[in-house]
Formats: structure tokens, sequence, C-alpha cells
């Protein structure tokens, strides 16, 4: 399970980048396995409803077992299947890019990441970012684990 330093370590890491790249106000969240909230951290100036869009992109990630934003290219293609599984989550599960699973060195997921502010491949792209800032690994650096590690990187 993600500990607290690595989540708190990883949101500074997603803001910091954030920043240098000129992105708009960020909102950042970090579960753990279950989707139990770890950290959560809204610079200033995002407007409201950013904890409910990046809890729904982890949320996403963990429910489906891939990146929020092929859970989004799911909705697109089967949309009364996912109109269900949104259904049957709560409505929790958000499907926009920018939510990632966490794994450790070995491949296990550890957690996601859920990040929204700017657009959604770049809150993807820095969702990445802050995983391998600090030492841990994304599904896509898992792929040689394959199925059964659990990695989806299509929708196949």
């Amino acid at each position: 399970m993600i500990t607290l330093d690595q989540a708190d370590r990883l949101i500074d890491a997603i803001l910091e980048r954030g920043a240098a790249l000129d992105c708009r106000p960020l909102s950042v969240i970090v579960v753990e396995p279950g989707c139990k909230v770890k950290a959560f951290k809204k610079e200033d100036g995002a407007s409201m409803v950013r904890f409910e869009m990046a809890y729904g992109k982890a949320y996403a990630a963990l429910a489906m077992g891939r990146s929020s934003k092929l859970v989004k290219v799911r909705a697109e293609e089967k949309p009364i299947f996912m109109r269900y599984l949104i259904s049957a989550s709560g409505d929790q599960i958000f499907p926009e890019g920018g939510g990632l699973q966490i794994r450790d060195a070995q491949g296990e997921v550890i957690g996601a990441v859920g990040v929204t502010g700017d657009t959604e491949d770049r809150d993807e792209e820095l969702a990445a970012h802050g995983i391998r800032a600090i030492g841990l690994r994304t599904d896509e650096d898992c792929a040689n684990l394959g199925r059964r590690g659990g990695i989806r990187l299509t929708n196949t």
C-alpha cells in the first residue's frame, strides 16, 4: 500500500512539474487500493468540484484496472456497458484522462493517482511523471508483466 510520505512526494512532484509547464491550477489525489483517500492537494485558483473529478479519475483507474483515459475510450466504444458500471459504482467513476494506477517495483498495484485541472492529456502526463519521480511504476512501465500482472494498455 502506498505510504503517506510517498503520496505527498508524488503530489508535490506533479504540482512542481505543472508549475514548470505553466499548467492551469491543478488538483491531485492519491488513493489506496479500495479507493480510500491517502492525500489530496488543490492549488489556489482551481475551480470547485476538482476533488470529485480527481477522485473519479483515480477510482476509474482502480475499478477498471487501466488508465482513466482508456476507461473513457471504453465508455465511447461501449456506452451501455459503461453506463451500467458508472451507475453500479454510485457515479464514482469519471471516465476522463488523468487517472493512473500506481505500482511498486514488483508491479503490484499499491494505489492510484488522479490529476485534474489542465487538458486530459496533460493531466495523464503529469500523473505518470509524479509516479516515476518518486521511484514507483505505471502500468506502462510494467507492460512486460502482461495479463498475469493485470496490465491493460489497450481495451482489447
